[in-house]
């Protein structure tokens, strides 16, 4: 079982996010474990709380495959959510 990290923006369009979500969900198929973090560059750390929607968006697309393992936490300028495979 790896560790695969998606790295997302507070910026991200809707269909890069549906795209990333996609990525995420063939990982989580496979059985691997998947970290999510936003980078915040700028002017954009102040504004954490769009990092959270990102994340939330990013959990209910990939809900069907993977269940929170971990969820956001600021480390620094990266927020990380933590995802496993779902068990049958």
């Amino acid at each position: 079982m790896n560790v695969k990290e998606i790295r997302l923006t507070p910026s991200i369009d809707k269909h890069d996010i549906e795209v990333k979500a996609k990525h995420a969900n063939n990982f989580l198929k496979a059985g691997d474990k998947v970290k999510v973090s936003v980078r915040f560059r700028g002017r954009e750390l102040g504004h954490t709380d769009i990092g959270k929607v990102v994340l939330n968006q990013f959990k209910e697309l990939t809900e069907e495959f993977g269940n929170v393992e971990k969820d956001s936490v600021m480390e620094g300028r990266n927020m990380t959510m933590f995802l496993s495979p779902k068990q049958d």
